[in-house]
């Protein structure tokens, strides 16, 4: 996935947390916000030290990371969001990583079509 597509300020990131629209699971929340001002949709991931040690975070953010590149040729464009890890997702594998992701994407109408 290409770094274009992250969000990596902390300005920015607060500021999707302050529009207040967001979907939640058991393990992961998903904060989101329109912009106009980009022509793909950008996501920023949010994980606290509560998870894990910084190899276990990093494990859980790649993996998230992938799921999303798998997503995007689905996901809308003009939108921002982040996803905030939960500390109890640490027991999840990949695949009800996956699973539990595509849910909350389709809870919060982030897809254009029915594929996600």
């Amino acid at each position: 996935m290409k770094k274009e597509y992250r969000i990596k300020k902390s300005s920015e990131i607060d500021a999707i947390f302050k529009h207040r629209k967001s979907k939640n699971n058991q393990y992961y929340g998903l904060h989101q916000k329109p912009n106009s001002l980009n022509e793909h949709f950008r996501f920023a991931l949010s994980i606290g030290k509560k998870y894990g040690n910084a190899v276990e975070r990093n494990l859980a953010k790649r993996r998230l990371r992938m799921i999303v590149a798998e997503f995007s040729p689905y996901m809308k464009k003009h939108i921002d969001f982040v996803i905030v890890v939960k500390p109890q997702s640490k027991m999840l594998n990949y695949q009800e990583m996956k699973n539990s992701i595509e849910e909350l994407i389709k809870k919060s109408n982030l897809t254009e079509n029915k594929h996600a």
